[in-house]
């Protein structure tokens, strides 16, 4: 069985762009905020943030500019 075959997941994974950087970056925002909620607030936290919400900016500029 592949992942495509589950009747959830196919459907997503069909109407998803075919940009493992993309799909890359979404899971690590799902990581991330469930991370800083439990570890809480404080400059190391803000930082991850901050640098997440710059590199997928950017990755998102840089395929619209390309």
């Amino acid at each position: 069985m592949r992942l495509e075959d589950v009747p959830v997941v196919g459907p997503l994974l069909a109407a998803g762009a075919d940009d493992r950087t993309f799909d890359a970056l979404l899971v690590a925002g799902a990581v991330l905020i469930p991370l800083i909620g439990a570890v809480g607030r404080n400059a190391v936290t803000t930082a991850l943030a901050v640098a997440y919400i710059l590199v997928f900016l950017g990755y998102v500029a840089y395929n619209g500019v390309r």
